[in-house]
């Protein structure tokens, strides 16, 4: 390889990723041209590293394309003067700084034109379960749901503070093996439980949250506080004003006692401080990047935790901590002041131990935001009293044969016809989803483009070829024409999802079916995942790409661990799913069970 082509292999995105024409007004003409002459594509002053025919065919193998020797010629021969000036913005003379505030102008909706947003109304009615005597042990009140430690905190039988100061020494005790924990805000925490129960006390009620204490992922800025996106350049970082989530929740009276970890810049479960832990098989991850939220909600460690998905990030923990993981529709939960990976796929949720809770938490921080300009006004109509008898549950009968689905998921199944709800056999078609995926790693790449080209990504601790580091170098060299073409399957797609929709009220799928993770974060859909029962397993499972040289510890007997299932409800009818979801957790009866040892 010549030293010119790899300069030009390292320096530019081989303009097949920048092709898209820029603006006519920006071409040179010459001097002598007639007045009222137009300007021209490709008369631009030559700049660039040199090119030539061979470049393009070195090219072609990156992008899956095969162009003639007179293509090759062609391209090449005007190449510095037509495409080239195309990276000024970024290789100057004239550079523009990116903020990271800056969207891009172009938005997804997951709302397709002239559909209905759902629901009609805006109602919440919560259980009224009385959730008894206060328990005697620390770790018992530590357990307990948000729903019956709401109701203690408003009838009194336990102030803010003792129950904070009950997590606190939790988080302390039981983060050296976990490592979920990047930041312990005992100070803030304190000050936050004191004044909750000095308006408490006032009769100053702010609602199911007030005093209750949780962590957040950390994405979610914190002002004074540090938030390190769990990645080694951003180790420093201590931003100045709340995340818009964060602001909510304190406006509901919740109690801050941590920042937890995550995947380094949202990838997995391995982050500066190494790799968070399942406390259901401390031997293995807890999954990720919502890694933190989910270890630390399952061992009794928050009362609950706020988590983010752009692909898993929060149905993953969830399934292998056991916990419940609401990834809301797109666009109703605001991510201004949380760290963007994705701006067309990004999304908060809650992270709870009940189906109920995290209902309780999305009431909170559901709405727009003005700092998000993919935020949607939304209604939220949910009844936890509610029946469900008669809701139709797609289902897709092949995926419930085959792996990932066990025999928990086939249960699950059983037990919605014996509640009531009607099984309907869904299909869609066998189109290759994971082309979307072109737009994942382009946004990504975007997000973290100054971090990648000066090698500040070097600094994460995990570097395999399946790490950001290499992806996001990778992704350089896509094609922007096949950006665009993945976009249109997007709609596609999520045109075929409508249809599935008009048939279902809601879709029952094993967790971790790669086809509906994809479909339904590149097209926004909402999903609950919740213990439905326990599995065995022989080995630690892993979210990295397997490694020859790098065997994964086996278990003889096999170990036990908990098994969730994931329900898909329609565009912005998380209540539908939570009343489903509530109902199968009562029949389910698993969701109590602790892990050994928290």
């Amino acid at each position: 390889m010549t030293k010119s082509r790899r300069q030009f292999l390292t320096q530019t995105s081989l303009g097949l990723l920048g092709a898209a024409v820029a603006s006519r007004a920006d071409a040179q003409q010459p001097t002598d041209s007639p007045a009222g002459t137009p300007p021209a594509f490709g008369t631009a002053p030559a700049v660039g590293p040199e090119v030539s025919p061979a470049t393009f065919a070195e090219a072609e193998k990156l992008v899956e394309v095969s162009l003639s020797a007179g293509d090759r010629a062609a391209a090449a021969g005007n190449w510095r003067s037509a495409m080239a000036p195309l990276y000024e913005r970024r290789t100057g003379p004239r550079k523009v700084a990116l903020e990271p505030s800056a969207a891009p102008w172009s938005r997804w909706s997951p709302i397709l034109p002239g559909e209905k947003t759902l629901p009609a109304k805006e109602e919440f009615v919560r259980s009224t379960t009385d959730p008894g005597p206060l328990p005697a042990k620390d770790e018992d009140i530590a357990y307990a749901p948000v729903s019956s430690l709401s109701r203690w905190i408003e009838q009194r039988k336990i102030t803010s503070t003792r129950l904070t100061q009950i997590y606190l020494a939790r988080l302390e005790k039981f983060n050296p093996e976990l490592r979920c924990v990047i930041t312990l805000t005992r100070e803030l925490a304190l000050v936050q439980a004191k004044k909750a129960d000095e308006e408490i006390a006032a009769g100053k009620y702010r609602g199911a949250l007030h005093g209750v204490p949780w962590g957040g992922k950390d994405l979610l800025d914190t002002a004074g506080i540090p938030t390190t996106y769990g990645a080694e350049p951003y180790r420093e970082r201590v931003p100045a004003e709340d995340a818009a989530v964060v602001k909510r929740l304190n406006e509901a009276g919740a109690v801050l006692v941590a920042k937890l970890s995550m995947g380094a810049l949202a990838l997995n479960d391995v982050w500066f401080g190494g790799q968070t832990m399942n406390p259901w098989l401390r031997e293995e991850g807890s999954s990720g990047s919502s890694a933190g939220p989910g270890s630390a909600t399952a061992a009794g460690l928050v009362g609950f935790s706020i988590g983010s998905e752009t692909l898993g990030s929060i149905v993953s923990p969830s399934m292998r901590c056991g916990i419940t993981g609401l990834r809301p529709t797109y666009s109703r939960v605001p991510r201004t002041g949380a760290m963007t990976l994705c701006w067309s796929l990004d999304k908060l949720g809650p992270m709870t131990r009940s189906v109920e809770d995290a209902m309780l938490v999305l009431k909170a921080i559901s709405g727009a935001d003005a700092g998000d300009v993919n935020s949607m006004p939304s209604k939220l109509d949910y009844d936890a009293n509610a029946g469900v008898h008669g809701l139709r549950v797609g289902y897709f009968p092949g995926w419930m044969k085959e792996t990932p689905a066990t025999d928990v998921d086939r249960a699950a199944l059983e037990t919605v016809k014996k509640l009531g709800m009607v099984p309907v056999e869904v299909e869609i078609p066998n189109w290759p989803y994971s082309s979307l995926e072109v737009i994942l790693f382009a946004e990504s790449a975007a997000a973290f483009e100054e971090l990648t080209l000066n090698h500040g990504v070097d600094q994460l601790k995990v570097q395999v070829p399946d790490a950001w580091p290499n992806t996001f170098r990778q992704s350089r060299f896509l094609s922007a024409v096949d950006f665009v073409q993945a976009d249109r399957l997007r709609r596609k797609v999520a045109q075929e999802m409508g249809r599935v929709f008009s048939q279902v009220d809601l879709l029952l799928v094993p967790s971790l079916r790669d086809e509906m993770l994809t479909i339904t974060n590149f097209t926004g859909y909402p999903s609950l995942t919740l213990r439905a029962g326990f599995v065995e397993v022989s080995e630690v499972r892993s979210d990295w790409a397997p490694e020859a040289g790098k065997k994964l510890p086996k278990f003889s007997p096999p170990r036990r661990v908990p098994h969730g299932v994931t329900l898909i409800g329609r565009l912005f009818d998380e209540g539908t799913l939570g009343r489903a979801g509530l109902a199968l957790e009562r029949s389910f009866a698993v969701a109590g069970e602790r892990p050994v040892g928290f």
